[in-house]
C-alpha cells in the first residue's frame, strides 16, 4: 500500500517563521497593510511566490498541494489554473462548497482543468462549520441539510460526467438531460478528499469520498473516527481511505523544534492566549473544531501547558491560524509519529510548516525519507532515501533549502 504526501499552498500569505505572526510575504492577511512580494520593482508578485513553493514540493517528492480556500484567501480555482502552467506534476487539491456552484458548471469546470493538466486536478469537498463565515459565503442552510446538498452535488457531477444523458430531481437540484460531452467526459474523474466530523458528514462521505480527510487528533480519537467512516463506508460495498491534515515543526533535534514553539508562544499577548481557551469560534456547527478544543486545557500559562501526547501540540492555531494540532519534535520523532498514524490507518498526508518555501525542502530532505512505515508515493529520485543510500545523507551546502533561505 502506498501512502500519498501532499503540501499546502499559503493563499492567505504567512510570516516568515512561527516565532511571529507579522508577515512579510504576501498582502492577504488578516490585519496586514505592510510590504508585500507585489510592491517589489522587480514585478515579483504573490503568484510567483506561490509556484516557487509549488516547484519546492515537486523537487522534494510531495505529490501535490492543497489550496486552502477562505474568505480572505483568493480563489482556488483560479490560482490552479494560473499554477497549472508552471508546474510539470504538481496536484491541485481544490477546496470548494458544494452550493455555492452549481454541480453541471462544477464539473465542466474540472473536466477542462483535467485535460489542461494531463488530470491533476483533485478536490477537497468542504461543506462549511455554520456560524459567521458560513453567513459570509451567503449560505443559510442549516447544518445537515448542507451534507445533504453536499451529496446531491456529488450525485449531479458523477452523474454528468460519464456523459449522459442524466436527470435528477431532488431537494436542491433539478438537472434534465445533462452530460458532458466528448472529449471531456473521457477525462479521469477527480479523487474526492471529504472532510467533516458530525454523523452527517460521515454519511455523506460514506457514499462519495475516496479519501476521508481530518485534522490531527490525538490518536486515539482518530483511531475511533477512522473505524466510524469505514464501517459505513463498508456498508454501501464501498472502500475508503483516510487522510490527515497535520503542521508540523521538525528540526535535527527535539530541543531545537520546541525552541521555535516556544519563542513562537511567548512573543503572543496574554488576551490572545486567555481567547483560545474559551473554545472555537462563537456560533460555529464544525464538529471537528469543537473536537480540537475540547484538548485544550482550561488554563495556559506556558507551551507546555499545550503538549497532549509525545511530540503533539495543540497550540499551532494560535501561532498562524487554522487547525490546532500538530506534530514537533527531531527530524526522527516526527517521521515516527507518522510511522504511527499509518499504523493507525492513515492512507494519506497534507503536511504544512511555516515559512512553507523552506519548509518544503526541509521537510522533504529530512522527514519523509525516515518514514518507513510504508512506500509512500513520491519520486524516488527526488527524496534521499537512507534505504537505498545507507545513512541518511548530509544535507549538501548549497540546497535547495539553504538556497531559499538565503534568498
Amino acid at each position: 500500500m502506498s501512502i500519498d504526501i501532499f503540501w499546502r499552498l499559503p493563499t492567505h500569505g504567512e510570516p516568515a517563521s512561527h516565532r511571529s505572526k507579522t508577515p512579510n510575504r504576501w498582502d492577504l492577511f488578516p490585519g496586514y497593510e505592510g510590504q508585500h512580494p507585489g510592491d517589489s520593482a522587480t514585478g515579483y508578485s504573490y503568484v510567483d511566490y506561490l509556484a516557487e513553493i509549488a516547484h519546492a514540493a515537486e523537487i522534494s517528492g510531495f505529490q501535490g498541494g492543497l489550496i486552502p480556500s477562505f474568505p480572505m484567501t483568493d480563489e482556488p480555482w483560479v490560482i490552479s489554473s494560473v499554477l497549472a502552467r508552471e508546474t510539470k506534476t504538481f496536484r491541485f487539491m481544490i477546496p470548494f462548497q458544494p452550493g455555492f456552484l452549481h454541480p453541471v458548471v462544477a464539473a465542466r469546470m474540472t473536466a477542462s482543468l483535467q485535460r489542461a493538466t494531463g488530470g491533476r486536478a483533485l478536490y477537497n469537498i468542504i461543506t462549511g462549520g455554520g456560524g459567521p463565515q458560513q453567513l459570509w459565503w451567503g449560505d443559510t442552510v442549516a447544518h445537515d441539510d448542507r451534507y445533504a446538498r453536499t451529496t446531491e452535488f456529488l450525485d449531479v457531477v458523477r452523474g454528468i460526467w460519464r456523459g449522459g444523458p442524466f436527470t435528477l430531481k431532488g431537494k436542491f437540484y433539478d438537472v434534465k438531460d445533462a452530460g458532458l460531452p466528448d472529449p471531456l467526459s473521457r477525462e479521469e474523474f477527480p479523487e474526492i478528499y471529504f472532510s467533516g466530523s458530525s454523523d452527517a458528514a460521515l454519511a455523506s462521505a460514506s457514499k462519495h469520498a475516496d479519501f476521508y480527510l481530518t485534522w490531527l487528533e490525538p490518536f486515539a480519537q482518530l483511531k475511533e473516527k477512522f473505524s466510524r467512516v469505514r464501517e459505513k463506508t463498508a456498508a454501501l460495498g464501498r472502500r475508503i481511505k483516510c487522510a490527515v491534515r497535520v503542521d508540523i515543526v521538525a528540526r535535527a533535534t527535539e530541543e531545537e523544534a520546541w525552541e521555535e514553539i516556544r519563542r513562537g508562544f511567548e512573543s503572543l499577548d496574554r488576551q490572545t492566549v486567555e481567547n483560545f481557551t474559551g473554545g472555537p469560534q462563537a456560533g460555529t456547527e464544525s464538529i471537528g473544531a469543537k473536537r480540537q478544543a475540547a484538548n485544550r486545557p482550561k488554563t495556559i500559562n506556558s507551551y507546555k501547558d499545550l503538549i497532549i501526547e509525545p511530540n503533539v501540540w495543540s497550540g499551532f492555531a494560535l501561532l498562524r491560524g487554522g487547525q490546532t494540532q500538530g506534530l514537533v519534535g527531531s527530524y526522527e520523532q516526527v517521521a515516527e509519529r507518522l510511522d504511527q498514524l499509518v499504523a493507525l490507518g492513515t492512507d494519506a498526508f497534507i503536511l504544512a510548516s511555516t515559512p512553507h518555501l523552506e519548509e518544503a525542502y526541509r521537510v522533504g530532505e529530512e522527514v519523509l525519507p525516515l518514514v518507513r512505515g510504508q512506500h509512500l508515493s513520491v519520486n524516488p529520485e527526488r527524496v534521499p532515501n537512507p534505504s537505498r543510500d545507507g545513512a541518511h545523507p548530509a544535507k549538501p551546502a548549497g540546497s535547495p533549502r539553504d538556497l531559499a533561505a538565503a534568498g
